[in-house]
């Protein structure tokens, strides 16, 4: 028994001895980089869905602003447009939310080839309805069930 317990403590400072300080906890954020959780990252990703879908709205229609987009990677190269699916392209995005207007204005783009503006603001929209039931207590599956009702309807 003495041997067992013995060749079995060896076994674990052998596997301890190998795996190191990997097993305690990891790092995964950055100097100054912060972790949200529940209600607050949910909102915080709506937020920021609603910067970028407000950031294009203006750019729509025949009296949209013009965007000044000064390029970080091409040596600070400066560009003026009022062309949604470029200013789109152009913005660095961190939240999820916003990750989604920018897929859904890409693949309006590559469907349609028009219309990523548009589509951009309409979601912001649908967003800032559902943010507004949320922070009315209601519950965002509820929301999502609203949201999913008039798709039965809808041609296909």
């Amino acid at each position: 028994r003495l041997e067992a317990r013995a060749s079995k403590r060896c076994r674990e400072a052998c596997i301890s001895a190998m795996m190191g300080p990997s097993l305690g906890p990891v790092n995964l954020f950055g100097e100054g980089s912060q972790e949200a959780k529940g209600e607050q990252a949910r909102m915080s990703s709506i937020v920021g869905a609603l910067a970028i879908a407000d950031l294009v709205k203006t750019s729509l229609g025949p009296k949209g602003m013009d965007k000044i987009l000064q390029s970080h990677s091409r040596g600070g190269s400066v560009s003026v447009t009022n062309d949604g699916a470029t200013i789109l392209k152009s913005v660095l995005i961190d939240t999820p939310a916003a990750k989604v207007l920018i897929d859904i204005s890409k693949v309006q783009d590559d469907e349609v080839g028009d219309g990523t503006t548009s589509v951009c603001v309409l979601a912001g929209e649908l967003l800032r309805q559902a943010a507004e039931l949320i922070e009315k207590k209601m519950h965002p599956q509820v929301v999502i069930g609203g949201y999913r009702l008039p798709r039965g309807a809808a041609p296909h």
